[in-house]
């Protein structure tokens, strides 16, 4: 008898084959496109370089102890913000961990080896799950080019290659089958249920398609299954029950990540619009790239098997109808709003609207696996399968996604396929075949990965990789370090829209799917800047908001080219620094604040508490001699052109400007340093800049770039006297003593302090005072004092880890009672066979 480890032995060859094919032919493709690390091109396209490659430099830190903060609070991002649903969303997938054996400096490189690595996973994971759906004795090997083929789709290497967390779903599905595969069988109920857990702890969002996708599998292997009625339905509810346990086991890191968007600033609305017929039969060829419709690439060879199923005799009716029906029927689904809905778990996301797509690409190599495990296609379903392709290829015709290069490949990829499907049926030519299969899967998909690369370029934001800029922004963060005594914001001349992740320090910047509510509005009463529809918001460089955050020390590098400044910036690194109250401060009762209004430099001073700008009437003329017209009764309404903005100020204030629907640069006199503004609301809105230091009668220019408002309050003169008088009040009274931890705070104050003691941090969910729910002043977390204790105690705990962590230990019990009680049934009714039947 073979044993397991035998006859598993080609199937795990077939697993690592398609692991080893499909990082290799990443990497060729991003060698040819010369993109990092194999050439100058960087590949931190959009949020890649703007959220992912930030987020695992902290992870970096978590692991080796230096992140400001821990599991539960991040100190670093926002002045204090909730990291169990960032850590839920970007970081939980087990494969993250790799970014630990990288130096810190080659974060960049280390987020790159996790996209091939779980990239291969993936490619193994399908070739698993197709010899386990059906073995096709003496082709594992085309079981490997099909797995690789579906690690290699168009979703893979064109959109989740610069979103690595939803790679894991492309993991997801295929182990998600075979934990459905299980369930149909009646096996390993424990393993099956980890496969859940581990695909929804890894990324939620994707594997939830993943999960609906494998619910439609394992439906067909019930419908197609030799067997009673009763059966298919307790193998339906065996499914049933290892997703619910499966995902229960997953509710401690759930329902935080659930909870997190909840408490989430909006981001952006739309409605679905399907894409164009003939741009959904393009993206199936090779070489074409568009961010509206579903990337639906696999390489020619497992198109034309899939295709092919129908008209192969060899495999029975059902099989052939049952599978391309549910092909047709997912492809379908990805066009109809209701249907597109499901798919996205009710909420149109933001950007991409087919992020299912991967699930449509497994169940085509399915599909493609099923039509060639029993026996070779013969030239009749080869033919018909070609006809249907050929069908495809001249329906995307008409799309403007076509290519130069897109035809030539199909063609030439089409050609080598069909050609090693025939040599195939003869043993001797079986080597043959297979380099032909492999080629054209590899250079097609390297192709189009090629093209992928270079398209993202010319049409996302992108971000440099680690180098010189990082280096020096990092050594200044670290040399001014001096936290909890005070906060060292890395500058609001960004690399990225999370550089206090990237280099350190315990900034203001934050951008993420859970950025909270309060934050952003907060923060847009200060007069901060935003992009990303308040999601991403900007550092405040402004030496009030540095009081009232304590803020001590400042970065300030060169403007980043990556970021689109054409101005060249040869200013050298510096640190400023000024004095500022402890984190914790003591205020008056909040029921004496006037909430927050509509002009950032009245809410900054409310927040300080005492009064320090000069908010002088204004005037606004254009070039031509005319005053600009009013917006409504706030603002001047302004088009590309120039203007003058006249105010005054008492000699020697600070004058700062706020414009934040401007598009353009402020400058004020002929020698002024020009101050960029780029606002265009509601997307993007421009923060409050310094002007200079000076008084008296102001002229400000204003070149304006694209239509806008600018504010009838647009000015404040800030007096740095007063200003000092106000820190120094809330140093005298403040906290003597601050320390911090991984979730929370704990502050000594000065004997019999009474009042409202107030963290300066945002006064998110979670946050609770001496065993209470933490109040708020004007946004930030406030806890009162009378004067009877001088000790402040606060902790932090994202909302819903306490119901997860319940949900949790029930899915253990109902997973324990899931293996223990068919035991003891069993011995049960062996006791009772043992037992001699009774004397009469």
């Amino acid at each position: 008898m073979r044993t397991p480890s035998i006859s598993r032995s080609p199937r795990a060859r077939g697993a690592a084959l398609a692991a080893v094919l499909t990082a290799l032919t990443v990497c060729a493709g991003d060698a040819v496109a010369r993109s990092y690390p194999f050439g100058p091109h960087t590949r931190s396209v959009n949020d890649l370089g703007n959220q992912f490659v930030p987020f695992h430099a902290r992870l970096w830190d978590l692991l080796h102890g230096r992140a400001d903060g821990g599991l539960l609070l991040n100190w670093q991002s926002g002045f204090g913000s909730s990291f169990l649903p960032d850590f839920g969303t970007y970081l939980s997938s087990p494969f993250a961990l790799i970014v630990g054996v990288f130096p810190r400096d080659r974060i960049d490189l280390a987020v790159y080896a996790v996209t091939l690595v779980k990239t291969g996973t993936a490619a193994a994971a399908m070739t698993w799950l197709l010899t386990a759906l059906r073995r096709g004795r003496g082709r594992e090997w085309l079981a490997a080019v099909l797995g690789a083929s579906y690690a290699l789709c168009g979703w893979s290497v064109v959109e989740a290659a610069y979103n690595p967390m939803w790679l894991d779903g492309l993991i997801a599905f295929p182990l998600l089958c075979l934990a459905g595969e299980w369930a149909r069988t009646g096996r390993r109920p424990v393993l099956g249920t980890l496969l859940v857990t581990l695909a929804w702890v890894s990324n939620f969002y994707t594997a939830y398609m993943a999960t609906l996708g494998a619910a439609l599998v394992l439906v067909v292997r019930l419908l197609l299954e030799d067997g009673t009625s009763r059966e298919r339905v307790r193998g339906l509810a065996r499914g049933v029950r290892t997703v619910l346990i499966g995902i229960g086991l997953a509710s401690p890191v759930l329902i935080p990540v659930f909870l997190g968007t909840r408490h989430a600033y909006p981001g952006w609305n739309r409605a679905f619009a399907p894409a164009a017929w003939p741009d959904v039969a393009a993206r199936l060829l090779p070489a074409t790239y568009s961010f509206f419709s579903p990337a639906l690439f696999l390489g020619t060879g497992a198109l034309l098997l899939a295709c092919a199923l129908a008209f192969h005799r060899a495999v029975p009716r059902a099989e052939r109808f049952a599978w391309a029906g549910l092909v047709a029927a997912v492809a379908l689904s990805l066009q109809w709003g209701p249907t597109h809905l499901l798919w996205h778990a009710f909420a149109t996301p933001n950007g991409s609207p087919y992020r299912q797509t991967f699930v449509l690409s497994g169940l085509v190599v399915i599909a493609a696996w099923t039509s060639v495990a029993t026996a070779w296609p013969e030239r009749r379903a080869l033919l018909g399968g070609g006809a249907v392709l050929a069908l495809i290829a001249a329906g995307a015709a008409s799309s403007a996604l076509i290519t130069g290069w897109t035809y030539p490949l199909f063609a030439g990829g089409l050609v080598a396929v069909t050609g090693a499907l025939l040599l195939a049926r003869h043993g001797r030519f079986a080597v043959l075949a297979a380099l032909l299969l492999v080629g054209a899967q590899a250079g097609q998909a390297a192709a189009t990965t090629a093209y992928a690369d270079r398209q993202r370029l010319n049409r996302l934001d992108d971000y440099a990789p680690w180098g010189e800029r990082q280096t020096l922004q990092a050594a200044a963060v670290a040399g001014a370090e001096g936290w909890p005594r005070y906060r060292t914001d890395p500058g609001l001349e960004q690399s990225t829209a999370n550089d206090p992740l990237l280099v350190g320090g315990q900034g203001g910047a934050y951008y993420s799917s859970h950025t909270p509510a309060v934050l952003t509005r907060t923060f847009l009463a200060l007069g901060a800047g935003w992009t990303s529809n308040g999601r991403a918001l900007h550092s405040l460089d402004n030496p009030v908001t540095d009081a009232v955050f304590s803020v001590g020390a400042r970065v300030r590098v060169p403007r980043d080219p990556h970021q689109g400044w054409n101005r060249p910036d040869d200013r050298p690194v510096t640190v400023s620094r000024q004095d500022v109250p402890p984190l914790v401060t003591v205020r008056p009762s909040a029921d004496s604040v006037a909430p927050m209004g509509r002009s950032p430099f009245r809410n900054q001073e409310k927040l300080l508490g005492a009064s320090v700008y000069t908010v002088p009437a204004t005037a606004l003329r254009a070039a031509h001699g005319g005053d600009a017209t009013d917006e409504g009764a706030y603002d001047y309404r302004v088009r590309p052109g120039t203007y003058t903005l006249s105010a005054s100020c008492p000699v020697g204030s600070e004058v700062y400007l706020w414009a934040p629907d401007l598009f353009g640069r402020a400058r004020w006199g002929a020698a002024g340093e020009p101050a960029d503004f780029r606002g265009e609301l509601p997307g993007r809105r421009a923060g409050m800049r310094m002007l200079g230091t000076g008084g008296g009668r102001l002229a400000v220019s204003l070149s304006v770039a694209r239509a806008g408002t600018v504010p009838h309050e647009a000015v404040g003169c800030l007096d740095r006297r007063r200003l000092a008088a106000a820190v120094a009040g809330l140093t005298h009274t403040g906290a003597t003593r601050v320390s911090v931890t991984g979730s929370g705070v704990r502050a000594e104050l000065p004997p019999h302090t009474k009042g409202l003691a107030v963290l300066a941090a945002p006064r998110i969910a979670g946050w609770s005072c001496d065993g209470r729910p933490a109040g708020s002043y004007l946004g930030l977390v406030a806890v009162p004092v009378s004067g009877d204790r001088t000790q402040v105690d606060c902790t932090f705990r994202p909302p819903g880890l306490r119901a997860g962590t319940l949900a949790g230990a029930g899915a253990l019990a109902a997973l324990l009672a899931t293996v223990l009680a068919p035991r003891a049934l069993t011995r049960a009714r062996e006791r009772r066979a043992a037992r001699p039947p009774a004397q009469p």
